[in-house]
């Protein structure tokens, strides 16, 4: 079925039935404590604050509030871990640890699928087919590099860094922790890990993983909390390397923090990254990577591709059949197989894109929206095209972190290159032609780290992520990955 006849059958008002995705065999303890020393243990203060279903607003569980205590005491676990059971550990075994994490993962799939849906507001589809399988895949990948070391570093002998401190966003809570655990533990480094307090959720299942996979005491932690609790993390004297994905202010501040300590930190931040279409390109098939790239995820991916750049001649053409798919797509409830748009993360979240779609109309751009009727209850925003935008344009410049797209036009590849550089972030970008030639020509020209052509949003744990200027410094995924988490010597 076309964009237009889709469209059509949902104005002449017939519509999917609701699928939606069983509960009954997930559970969510009333409350969780810190995970320390593979055990779930009250904080010190005893303080808790609730996560809620931002599709409904309702109450899901009760999280440990960590203070510097609470971290000081996983620190010291980590450490103890560190110089003891991990470090004297074959490291071939060590692999298999990880190895026993991925197997987990995938038993338990449908279960984390859930959870994730619950606690982050996304489709019930990206959890189940691109998050979880990701997850596991990662650590199955790391398994493998445990005891490689010395062919992923010719010539070279590796040792881990020690207790590493991680900080990872709410876009993508367990994807985030994988990717920063397994290379951190393939590499024979401890963890502590801070979880985003909007979705702490499927790390508390994460932490039953480690338990059940019996690795030994310390050498992953949890703990749960807020800003503080990050900078605790951050700037605790044990911790020996700082992981943070997050926005680009907070990053600054990090690196401020640290400056002159001697530890080792990488940085996945910020991005703006640019769709180019060129008149040449397959033109629905573009389209469709739009909507990948910026609405099926509601915006809430770093490297989204929240701006589009098109070929003037057509800009009219893409503009259409752009709007067209937008009527097709569905808003709702997250664990609906039928849904491509869940909900916003969080009512904070969701007020900051409301205020970029008004920053828009007062700059002087078109704004225009899907007409689909939302939830009455939850955080939910429409998607939403910004057309007649110039490059000064906040929506242009600025990181919305919504499904928000700003487009703009260009005539030669130059003009298209110089507008897709012209931000302060360079996380990734996409390219949309049928001349091979063009692609390798536009894409070593594009500073950004992350270069998707005639696809979009594409991710696979042998391929390092990461980004340039305001987006970050480091790479994860890949070899890359185990060069952020071990110490290279001759």
């Amino acid at each position: 079925m076309t964009s237009e006849s889709s469209k059509l059958a949902f104005n002449d008002g017939w519509q999917y039935s609701p699928a939606p995705e069983s509960t009954d065999h997930i559970v969510i303890d009333e409350q969780y404590g810190l995970f320390i020393d593979n055990e779930f243990v009250e904080p010190a203060e005893g303080q808790y604050f609730d996560t809620i279903n931002p599709a409904t607003e309702e109450f899901l569980a009760s999280v440990a509030l960590a203070t510097d205590a609470d971290v000081s005491r996983a620190v010291k676990a980590a450490r103890k871990a560190k110089n003891g059971a991990w470090s004297k550990m074959k490291p071939a075994d060590r692999g298999k640890y990880i190895y026993r994490i991925a197997r987990i993962l995938q038993e338990r799939a449908r279960e984390f699928s859930v959870i994730e849906s619950l606690d982050g507001g996304k489709p019930i589809r990206e959890s189940r087919d691109i998050d979880i399988p990701l997850s596991a895949a990662h650590f199955f990948y790391y398994a493998g590099w445990a005891d490689k070391l010395d062919y992923a570093f010719p010539g070279r002998t590796s040792k881990p860094l020690g207790v590493v401190g991680q900080v990872i966003p709410w876009n993508f809570p367990l994807l985030m922790a994988a990717w920063k655990i397994a290379p951190a533990l393939a590499c024979g480094n401890t963890v502590v890990l801070k979880p985003a307090e909007t979705t702490p959720l499927t790390a508390m299942k994460l932490a039953e993983v480690i338990r059940d996979a019996e690795l030994p005491p310390g050498v992953v932690n949890f703990v749960t909390g807020a800003g503080d609790t990050g900078a605790s993390i951050v700037n605790h004297p044990d911790v020996d390397k700082i992981a943070f994905t997050g926005s680009t202010e907070v990053g600054r501040i990090i690196q401020q923090s640290i400056a002159g300590t001697g530890k080792r930190y990488t940085l996945e931040l910020g991005g703006k990254a640019a769709n180019i279409i060129f008149a040449d390109a397959a033109i629905d098939q573009a389209v469709e990577g739009i909507v990948n790239g910026i609405f099926f995820n509601q915006g809430h991916v770093c490297c989204a591709g929240s701006r589009l750049l098109v070929q003037e001649s057509v800009a009219d053409e893409v503009v259409s059949k752009l709007k067209d798919r937008m009527e097709t797509l569905i808003v709702g409830d997250p664990l609906d197989k039928n849904t491509d748009i869940g909900a916003i993360n969080s009512a904070s979240q969701l007020q900051t894109i409301q205020s970029y779609l008004k920053i828009g109309e007062e700059e002087g751009a078109e704004m225009h929206q899907s007409s689909c009727v939302l939830p009455e209850r939850g955080y939910w925003c429409r998607p939403t095209i910004f057309t007649g935008v110039s490059q000064s344009n906040r929506v242009v410049q600025e990181e919305i972190f919504g499904p928000v797209l700003a487009i703009q036009t260009f005539r030669t590849p130059e003009e298209g290159l110089e507008k897709a550089n012209n931000t302060p972030y360079g996380l990734s970008g996409g390219v949309w032609t049928d001349k091979g030639s063009k692609i390798f020509q536009i894409t070593k020209k594009v500073r950004a780290g992350v270069i998707w052509a005639n696809t979009f949003n594409k991710f696979d744990p042998t391929s390092p992520f990461g980004g340039y200027k305001e987006s970050g410094i480091g790479s994860e995924g890949g070899l890359h990955g185990l060069n952020a988490y071990v110490e290279l010597v001759k």
